[in-house]
């Protein structure tokens, strides 16, 4: 049956359904415990309560330096869209942070370079590009182009690890529609409603780039390295037959 079929299409997608499970464990399970801490957070927990493990989680500046670990693993375990106000720039987040960026392009990192490698990429790009964007803080600081309220300012959530594994899955993408989907990693962030208050954008919009050229350049990486070891394998001599 042809792939292209809508026949074949529906038999494709159940099969990557069913499948799921037992391919992308990691992702199911991150995205499980996503789910979970945010219905506990937002409904289950008390207000106060809920508010104050946001702020003791937020990767700003005062949380890097008083309890760096806590605060860059923590809000990686915090969802921070909405799952249920369709109508919103904000569910729009959801579907490619969550949606596409989890649930699709991380199952597939997982599916491709196995679940360790994953979590490395998916964590590595939240760890680095929260710390380079607090780099970019202390630099817009120090010259005056972000208010002194940004140290203490809320950031939490998966997106810049979402968006590390959205610019590798460029990887996945047809070659024709590579520069497509580039075009929409890196331009997704800067479609929202945030005031540059100087030179640079907002905080936010800064590591959401970061983290797409971390993944890029991660996607670069692993595309040289396959076209080296196809090249050796092909200049490789060929046994002669005894």
């Amino acid at each position: 049956m042809n792939a292209r079929t809508p026949r074949g299409l529906l038999t494709g997608l159940l099969r990557a359904v069913r499948t799921y499970p037992r391919r992308s464990p990691l992702t199911l399970g991150y995205v499980v415990l996503l789910l979970t801490g945010h219905v506990w957070v937002g409904s289950l927990l008390a207000a106060d309560r809920a508010d104050a493990l946001r702020e003791h989680l937020s990767t700003n500046l005062d949380n890097l330096a008083d309890h760096p670990v806590t605060a860059l693993v923590g809000s990686a375990l915090l969802y921070d869209g909405t799952l249920t106000e369709i109508l919103t720039t904000g569910f729009g987040g959801t579907l490619i942070t969550l949606g596409l960026g989890v649930c699709c392009c991380l199952a597939w990192t997982e599916r491709r370079f196995g679940s360790l490698r994953a979590a490395a990429v998916f964590l590595g790009g939240h760890v680095l590009a929260t710390l380079l964007t607090a780099l970019v803080i202390l630099l817009a600081l120090r010259y005056g182009w972000y208010p002194e309220s940004v140290r203490t300012a809320s950031d939490y959530g998966i997106s810049y690890g979402a968006q590390t594994v959205l610019a590798l899955a460029t990887l996945a993408v047809p070659r024709r529609a590579r520069l497509p989907w580039a075009a929409l990693v890196v331009g997704w962030p800067l479609s929202g409603d945030g005031e540059w208050p100087g030179p640079l954008p907002d905080f936010t919009t800064v590591g959401h780039l970061l983290a797409a050229a971390l993944g890029f350049a991660l996607a670069a990486a692993v595309a040289v390295t396959a076209a080296r070891r196809r090249r050796a394998g092909a200049s490789a001599p060929v046994p002669a037959d005894r």
